[in-house]
């Protein structure tokens, strides 16, 4: 039928000059084309709905493509980085089970593998880090471990041996690690992640490069066997790529594991806000695309991560407030090439790691700067509470009461025996009502707030009388939402600084003719540091640098010595809105002058003063040794210096 239709035949066609039927045959009389009853002609508005609706069709087919095709790049991704090796899926069945809305922890190994004759072998875990997230009170904790600390490497199938960290990964991988660092802390351990050295080049390099302070002259030529990587990094805030990123991070030429610990906190800190405030979709492609070639992640139980718990994390991640990120450190090591710390010393950075204290910024500042507050905490035995479920899961509010009364708080029900049950059972967040009539009142439900995490604290109004009845005479009433899981935030840890005198000597001669030699070649009114932290002097192979950190704008650098590996600095520029600017813990204005802090958990970093149309730092050492005191002395001591 095909062959005849294609030769005409039996269409009844014409054929033209050359005996062949003519296609299509054309009608053999006019034809009119009409309906019965005609239809009414369109009006403009018919005509502006009927195009506004395939539009809103072509965007709604575009738009599921594009999901769609997000749909399956996502899922890919997960594919991409789930264990593969036997090794990696031995460790994913040695991980902890992570509980919904409880704190997670996840071991991160770099790892110094690279290409060529060696690729065969595992390397060495060069990185070792735990990060843990905590939903309860919005924290994200790093602990470092130097890769020389000595311990007890645990191998499954072997003797247990005393050697450095880094050997449980190059003698048994992943699950080395995983089994060291977990008998070494006590901790649970939910996920790991492995990164290699690739997959962190091009995870900078998609993101432009990764601002970050450095915090003196870094140079290294001999490399080879023998020698270090190489490194040429002079002082200042500036936009590190690839190579120098990495170089960075690993150097540990003339210091040691303990200070290039602090060099990938302080980079990892920086990453993330980077990550948080220039992500765009093309960059965020081009990431997962890295992540996906060199990242391995194992999750509890040996299950697949799936779409909604990396969302979680994500979303977690992008909110997370600026002075809630927290990094512990292991006191008390001594040695070089091999690393040695008391037991002690490791619980203590373990339990600092665990309980991070989200005051002690604010409690910091106000030792430093002598300023004394009523913010004693409240001895639980003389708060009442009420306890009220308000979420509609059974035994939510009997759990959260015998967790307070554990703590010591005095618990009250409700009177005549009535039922424990907030007048309506959909609080999704924890809220803690307190009487406002009562004194303290406030404060004793913000402490009780902190034990729920993310807990909302209200007053209870008059118009609120089923609650007020429920409270029983309470001055605080705790209404348990979904968001409670079965336990309380763990008691932090205090680790505020003693007020001690600022290690401080004037001397403006040190810096003056330095700043004296380049003050015409800004647009900006430099200023002197009269008063330098004692023991310190400008670094000798960069005492002073002039430099443009982005098109526009100049800066000065200060670089100042204290002791033999340890340095700090005063950033000078006009660029006021740089991105380490962002979001500081505290501002403050001190005899006319305004500054802005800029804490790592207790320890002043970054005092920034604002004046003359620009913007003076004073930057502590990489493992802030210079103490709050002398951080805010320095600050306060710099002075104008004429045109």
């Amino acid at each position: 039928m095909k062959t005849t239709l294609k030769r005409g035949i039996g269409r009844g066609a014409a054929f033209n000059g050359n005996g062949r039927s003519i296609l299509p045959p054309g009608p053999p009389t006019a034809m009119t084309r009409y309906r019965q009853p005609e239809p009414p002609r369109r009006g403009p508005f018919a005509v502006v709905r009927l195009v506004a609706f395939w539009t809103v069709l072509a965007a709604l087919i575009v738009a599921g493509g594009a999901a769609g095709a997000a749909y399956l790049r996502a899922h890919r991704f997960v594919e991409a980085v789930a264990p593969k090796t036997k090794q990696d899926k031995a460790a994913a069945k040695e991980l902890d089970v992570a509980t919904p809305g409880q704190p997670t922890t996840a071991l991160v190994i770099g790892t110094d593998k690279r290409r060529g004759p060696e690729a065969a072998d595992t390397g060495r875990s060069d990185t070792l880090m735990l990060v843990r997230a905590d939903p309860r009170n919005d924290t994200l904790s790093m602990l470092s471990f130097p890769r020389d600390m000595i311990v007890t490497v645990k191998c499954p199938g072997r003797a247990d041996v005393r050697d450095r960290i880094n050997a449980a990964f190059s003698d048994c991988g992943t699950v080395g690690s995983v089994d060291t660092v977990r008998a070494l802390t006590g901790l649970p351990i939910n996920y790991f992640v492995t990164v290699n050295f690739r997959g962190f080049l091009q995870l900078v390099d998609h993101l432009g490069g990764v601002w970050v302070d450095v915090d003196h002259r870094y140079f290294n030529n001999h490399t080879g066997p023998g020698g270090y990587s190489a490194i040429n990094l002079w002082p200042g805030y500036q936009r590190l790529r690839g190579y120098d990123a990495l170089a960075f991070v690993r150097y540990r030429h003339f210091d040691s594991d303990l200070y290039r610990v602090a060099r990938q906190q302080l980079f990892l800190k920086a990453l993330k806000q980077q990550i948080k405030s220039q992500l765009d979709l093309p960059t965020l492609l081009d990431i997962v695309d890295a992540i996906e070639k060199n990242v391995i992640i194992g999750r509890g139980g040996n299950r697949p991560l799936d779409l909604a718990t990396l969302k979680d994390y994500i979303y977690f991640a992008q909110n997370l407030q600026g002075g809630h990120i927290f990094q512990s450190r292991i006191e008390g090591l001594t040695g070089y090439s091999e690393l040695y710390t008391d037991p002690s010393n490791i619980t203590a950075a373990v339990r600092q790691f665990v309980q991070p204290d989200v005051a002690s910024p604010a409690k910091a500042r106000d030792v430093a700067l002598g300023i004394h507050r009523h913010t004693a905490a409240l001895r639980p035995a003389n708060v009442t509470v009420s306890v009220l479920n308000g979420n509609g899961v059974q035994g939510s509010a009997a759990n959260a009461a015998y967790a307070l009364g554990q703590r010591g708080y005095k618990i009250v029900l409700p009177a005549g025996g009535k039922p424990v049950n907030a007048p309506t059972s959909n609080y999704f967040r924890t809220t803690v009502f307190y009487d406002a009539a009562k004194k303290r009142a406030r404060a004793a439900a913000q402490q009780l707030a902190n034990l729920f995490g993310d807990a909302a604290v209200k007053p209870l109004t008059p118009a609120q009388s089923v609650l007020q009845s429920l409270a029983n005479g309470a001055i605080t009433t705790v209404v348990v939402g979904a968001n409670f899981h079965g336990s309380l935030a763990p008691a932090p840890v205090d680790v505020t600084p003693k007020r001690q005198p600022a290690n401080v000597a004037p001397n403006a001669a040190a810096t003056l003719p330095y700043l004296r030699s380049v003050r015409r070649r800004v647009p900006f009114r430099l200023e002197v540091p009269r008063l330098i932290e004692s023991s310190s002097r400008p670094e000798p192979l960069a005492p002073i640098r002039l430099y443009r950190p982005v098109k526009g704008h100049k800066a000065i650098r200060l670089t100042f010595e204290s002791g033999a590996t340890e340095y700090w600095g005063i950033e000078e520029t006009d660029w006021n809105d740089a991105p380490v600017l962002t979001d500081p813990n505290f501002s403050q204005t001190i005899r006319g002058r305004h500054y802005d802090f800029y804490f790592s958990g207790p320890h002043l970093h970054m005092i920034v003063l604002k004046q003359n149309g620009a913007t003076y730092w004073v930057i502590n050492t990489i493992v802030d040794s210079l103490s709050n005191e002398t951080m805010i002395a320095i600050a306060k001591g710099l002075t104008p210096i004429g045109r």
